[in-house]
């Protein structure tokens, strides 16, 4: 197995804390927002061997397995991060498998180049992912039922407001939230951020259920994202809760330390707090305008101690080990290649110690066994 070199994304969003204290280092002042584990090739992991990339191009079938190369290509199919939010990340929603295909296509037919600001489509493959809390962790994940939030928006007393609390409560639930997002983000912006600032004032006024809103107003003033945020639910995890994202749900991570996995990709649409582009008509036909329960995830037991993070889809499965000092170890091997990632303590994997904030790369069938006293996350594919 590898030890992992991994790189840290510098994003302004970043706490410039978190991830130092996860590793013992002293913060350098500046934004550390995600540490990257994986084969992505805007940032791969560095191992003695090569970069993580280079390992698996030369020899798939032996670094991936056999079934894995077969299900999902040779490629490594999921990215590990470790996310640290000090401000809110930008509101939006990625796309299904076919809804990437499709737009990648279309914006490599019009010759769109990849790093254009206005390109939505980076590659073709879908971005379901799963954040898992290390602290306590703030974010907002699916729409609300609209009734609900147009009890919010009313109780913020706002004349211009009222005409989305009226659209809230027609019928049926979906056409309202759909016209309700539309009219936000096309609504005139200087009338918006009129409307966008009187409505941090009140939540900074009111507090309790609006002050996560006016903590998104302090760090995006009259971005109408702020009025759109309040459309969805506010979660707040403990640690070793989790949530699941699929596509075409909007979300967005608002503060905390966690760790994070997807599938390989970098699809993003944006609906708001965010200087970047927004693409309106593509956003409005990815997003699912369903009102549903966010749907807090906790780990159920598996045999040998592990404690599985159940989704719907293949290109990744996360997991825990919550390790006692003096136990036997775990054999953790697999057909399939594995990311083992130190969260807490100290214990060993194979033959390399672990401390907060590192990883090791498992080839897949190798041996792998952890031991020690602390807790490690184990990343794999199901096949």
């Amino acid at each position: 197995m590898d030890r992992l070199d991994n790189t840290i994304r510098p994003y302004a969003w970043g706490s410039p804390t978190a991830i130092p204290h996860l590793l013992g280092a002293e913060p350098t002042g500046e934004p550390q927002a995600e540490m990257w584990m994986g084969a992505h090739p805007g940032a791969p992991s560095r191992t003695d061997r090569g970069t993580l990339v280079e390992i698996i191009d030369a020899d798939p079938q032996k670094e991936l397995g056999a079934a894995t190369v077969a299900k999902f290509g040779p490629r490594l199919p999921f990215l590990l991060k470790i996310l640290a939010a000090g401000a809110p990340l930008s509101l939006q929603v990625h796309p299904d498998l076919a809804q990437a295909a499709a737009g990648y296509a279309d914006e490599e037919r019009r010759g769109i180049p990849v790093d254009a600001p206005h390109r939505n489509y980076k590659d073709a493959n879908h971005k379901p992912e799963l954040i898992c809390a290390l602290t306590e962790f703030d974010g907002l994940c699916g729409f609300r039922a609209p009734t609900h939030a147009a009890d919010l928006l009313d109780g913020l007393g706002i004349d211009s407001l009222k005409p989305y609390v009226d659209l809230l409560h027609a019928q049926p639930e979906e056409a309202a939230l759909r016209e309700v997002l539309t009219a936000l983000l096309t609504a005139d912006r200087e009338e918006m951020a009129h409307t966008v600032a009187r409505a941090a004032a009140a939540c900074d006024r009111l507090g309790g259920a609006y002050a996560p809103y006016a903590g998104i107003a302090h760090h995006y003033p009259g971005d109408p994202g702020v009025i759109a945020a309040m459309l969805l639910n506010h979660v707040r995890l403990q640690p070793g809760e989790a949530l699941f994202l699929g596509a075409g749900i909007p979300h967005a991570y608002l503060d905390g330390l966690g760790v994070e996995i997807m599938a390989n990709s970098d699809n993003v649409l944006r609906c708001g707090l965010t200087p970047k582009h927004v693409d309106v008509p593509e956003l409005l036909r990815i997003v699912r305008f369903e009102p549903a329960d966010p749907g807090v995830l906790r780990p159920e037991a598996a045999p040998d101690g592990e404690e599985v993070y159940e989704t719907p889809i293949d290109e990744f499965r996360l997991s825990r080990y919550v390790l006692s000092p003096g136990a036997p170890a775990h054999d953790l091997t697999l057909p399939t290649p594995q990311i083992l990632l130190c969260t807490a303590g100290t214990v060993r994997a194979g033959e390399h110690p672990l401390t907060p904030g590192t990883s090791v790369f498992v080839p897949a069938g190798h041996k792998a066994e952890v031991a020690g006293a602390g807790t490690v996350f184990r990343a794999t594919v199901v096949v």
